[in-house]
């Protein structure tokens, strides 16, 4: 926070929470892969809110790597063909919240710098310019000039705008699926490193970017995997958390072929005497599983990859709670969203499990829970609030 070297990034989103009483209609628009979302969110206050419309675009391997100005105005185009789909007038003037799930350096709670595509991304032309002007434009060429961009955020900030608009004690928001990251409410007085205007209330949502800690201890597996990386020595916590390497470690460990985190899933959920999903699983990724001994030792690697993984993701939970309130005196509640936590049969149960360890009784005052689409609802959220600072 006061800007000194570190792995963790501490990101000033100029985002602030919702007070629960924002209303209006807001365009929600979700970037986060080859697919695109757009949606109309009907904020009601008291935090309640309809979902009343939503359409989904693919984006072809041309869209994504060709030109900026081509990609933006095929987004552009899926915006006009969600109005002319759900009836909307495109003279009437509507604010718009862009979710840019990609690593952008934001100067304002409506700009941001794309500093490098990833998911397999290239299109020319965008990286270190300002994503929301180049979908400003293509909006207007689109002849959409009466719709603007009035936020832009990344999933992570999503997530704990969305709970946080209809459930007041939420101050976290947390991703655990491809890849893993969080964010957090901090005092503006905290952000030493801080040189911009003050924030509603004095706060501001920081993006910790905790993938990338580097500050856990690695074994022999561990080293194996992030030397074959593309990023060594980068991001070590998302490669012990995250859905997009839990799989490989496990094939580190057991040989066979490319093992992905549903496999182990499908591994782990299998509580018969005889583990023939095991089998059956283990069979499709090359591994011999003939005998029982041979399926159990197989379920075990995949179910203490797995409790690691829920366990880091606690110590780092409890990490901010902690920052936020040393002494647990307050109720918090922490939104999560992506596949691992939600899809794994027991990942939010033992990270709940280890929250009790950290904090004996005092864990009750944590609540966890699932916030599915804030990348969708909370960019619409996000809108209504910078709209509202505006004012």
């Amino acid at each position: 926070l006061a800007g000194s070297k570190s792995s963790l990034k501490m990101i000033p989103t100029y985002a602030s929470k919702p007070t629960g009483n924002e209303k209006g209609r807001f365009i929600a628009l979700d970037l986060g892969g080859t697919n695109c979302r757009i949606l109309e969110v009907e904020l009601k206050g008291k935090g309640r809110y309809s979902i009343l419309g939503v359409t989904r675009c693919s984006l072809g391997r041309e869209d994504i790597t060709g030109t900026g100005n081509a990609l933006f105005d095929f987004i552009a185009g899926c915006v006009r063909g969600f109005l002319d789909i759900e009836g909307l007038s495109s003279g009437e003037k509507r604010d718009l919240g862009f979710t840019f799930s990609f690593p952008v350096e934001q100067t304002g709670i409506a700009a941001g710098k794309l500093l490098k595509w990833t998911k397999g991304f290239s299109a020319s032309g965008v990286e270190g310019r300002d994503v929301v002007k180049l979908l400003d434009d293509a909006l207007r060429r689109q002849g959409l000039g009466n719709i603007k961009v009035a936020a832009l955020m990344n999933d992570t900030v999503g997530t704990l705008v969305s709970k946080s608009y209809e459930d007041p004690s939420c101050d976290a928001g947390v991703i655990i699926g491809t890849g893993t990251n969080a964010c957090y409410e901090e005092d503006i007085a905290n952000i030493t490193k801080w040189r911009g205007p003050a924030a509603p209330g004095g706060r501001m949502i920081i993006n910790i970017e905790w993938g990338n800690f580097d500050k856990l201890l690695q074994n022999a597996y561990d080293k194996k995997l992030d030397s074959a990386s593309g990023n060594p020595g980068h991001h070590i916590l998302e490669k012990m958390v995250s859905g997009l390497y839990l799989g490989e470690l496990a094939r580190l460990v057991l040989g066979g072929r490319a093992f992905k985190a549903e496999d182990m899933s499908r591994i782990e959920s299998d509580n018969s005497p005889s583990l023939a999903r095991v089998g059956r699983v283990a069979k499709g990724l090359g591994l011999e599983a003939s005998a029982l001994k041979e399926r159990r030792f197989i379920k075990d690697v995949c179910v203490l990859i797995s409790l690691r993984a829920a366990r880091i993701s606690a110590a780092a939970v409890a990490a901010v709670i902690t920052k936020i309130d040393p002494h647990l005196l307050r109720n918090h509640t922490v939104a999560f969203d992506g596949s691992v936590y939600e899809k794994h049969p027991r990942f939010a149960g033992e990270m709940k499990d280890a929250l009790r360890e950290i904090f004996g009784k005092d864990a009750s005052r944590i609540k966890l829970v699932l916030a599915k689409d804030g990348s969708g609802k909370g960019a619409a959220i996000l809108a209504a609030v910078a709209r509202g600072s505006r004012r």
